[in-house]
Order: structure tokens, then sequence, then C-alpha cells
């Protein structure tokens, strides 16, 4: 259970997933590092997700594909994981990342109030803020829950 007291087959069926296993012609690449904390707390759910719906998925390490990364800024910056739905010619259908949107709340509200790196208590302003963000992740498994909810409703917006 979760923080929504919601199963988690109940808040998305799996079944929605696996209804997405005629859609041959999607394909995801996930770019990541090995070092980020939000990819090892997410991209372990998007393979999972990837698995159920049998959809073909890449991971693009972000040192390694730069450009590619570049293309898919987060507020400007190269926020990860980044997963990136195409469809079999190559068309950008849609993203997801870094974050649960709850979570990536956390990080827009510390930019928007802090928007100078030089001023003084920034690193420390923004170490709060990883720390804050790290709390939601360990305080339960909404997050979880958010990434699928979130992964449905970008998934309804492919074609057919």
């Amino acid at each position: 259970m979760g923080a929504t007291g919601m199963k988690m087959s109940e808040y998305v069926p799996k079944a929605f997933f696996t209804a997405l296993n005629n859609r041959s012609n999607l394909h995801c690449l996930i770019l990541c590092t090995d070092w980020c904390p939000d990819v090892i707390w997410n991209v372990p759910i998007l393979f999972r997700v990837m698995e159920q719906s049998r959809i073909s998925t890449e991971v693009l390490l972000m040192e390694k594909h730069m450009e590619t990364m570049d293309l898919f800024l987060t507020d400007g910056g190269r926020a990860q994981p980044i997963a990136v739905f195409l469809n079999g010619t190559g068309d950008v259908l849609g993203r997801w990342g870094a974050r649960p949107a709850y979570i990536q709340a956390v990080m827009d509200r510390f930019k928007k109030n802090n928007p100078d790196k030089q001023e003084a208590g920034y690193k420390e302003k923004l170490n709060q803020t990883y720390r804050e963000i790290g709390e939601l992740y360990h305080a339960s498994n909404e997050y979880q829950e958010v990434m699928l909810h979130e992964l449905r409703d970008l998934f309804t917006t492919f074609p057919s």
C-alpha cells in the first residue's frame, strides 16, 4: 500500500500496460547516468513498465550522448533519468522524467526562489532541497504510484 491507501494494482491496473503489448512500434530511450539518485529510484520502475508493455528499451549514458541529452533538458538542465518514447519512424511521441511531478515541484520551487547560483548559502539550500527530495522518495512508495499514473496518462496521448 502506498500513501494513497491503494494497492498499486488498483491505482494503475497492470492490465493497462500489458494491453500495450501489441504496440510493437513503440521504443523507449532512457537517458541517464549511474551516479544520480533519481536514476536509482526511477529507472527500475521504468524498466518494469517497459517490460510489462513489451516496449523495446535502450539506455543511453548521458556522458556518451550529450547531444541527445541536450535535446531533452528539464528547465534548462540535464536532469535524469529522461524516458523518451518514439514511434517506429523515430518521431518523439513524448517524454517522462526526471522525477514524479510532486517531487520535481520541490526542485522547481528551489530554482524559482534561488535564481542566483553565486548567492551566499546557495549550495546549502540546494543540499537541503536534495535532502527534502530524498525524504519524499523514502517516505513511502507513493512516488511509484505517481510514476505509474503519469506514464499511463502519457501513454494515452500516443496514437494507436
